[in-house]
């Protein structure tokens, strides 16, 4: 069974009325089979890794890889476990943190593009990071990964 790791940065913004709202940041997948796709594809930034590894170190390395420089210092926190509908499962942190995603480097991946044609192309992980509140992301949030964002908000709402 396959297993994926992953960091959540989230922060809070100023908002009407004075209150902070929270935003977490996610990602969007590369590649031409997402290229046209929007609502329940995003991530947050994680990646597969080894039994022998450790959970929380591979989703420190993932974040690093994916969106191109080290999260900031932080306390994580556990947000537990989902399975996605592939059967993946995917383990995840939360950490208060901020950065400026705009010019976000990830790592490659390769594939035969167009399929069948035997032309392999590289492609990022993912193609943009965003800022989004909790409303925007739970519609674009794949739809298992959903439960970290009401994990979240039941921790630091």
């Amino acid at each position: 069974m396959k297993r994926s790791a992953g960091l959540m940065l989230w922060r809070r913004r100023p908002t009407e009325g004075g209150r902070g709202g929270l935003e977490v940041l996610l990602g969007h997948p590369g590649g031409p089979l997402f290229a046209g796709r929007d609502e329940g594809v995003w991530s947050v930034p994680k990646g597969e890794y080894l039994p022998d590894e450790e959970p929380f170190a591979a989703a420190f390395r993932e974040f690093a890889e994916e969106i191109g420089v080290a999260p900031p210092d932080g306390d994580p926190v556990h947000l537990g476990e989902v399975r996605q509908r592939s059967g993946k499962i995917v383990t995840v942190w939360a950490q208060e943190g901020d950065l400026d995603v705009s010019q976000i480097t990830s790592n490659l991946f390769t594939m035969q593009w167009p399929p069948r044609s035997g032309r392999l192309q590289e492609f990022p992980e993912l193609d943009r990071a965003q800022w989004l509140d909790l409303e925007t992301a739970r519609r674009k949030l794949a739809p298992a990964q959903v439960a970290f964002l009401d994990r979240l908000h039941a921790l630091v709402g």
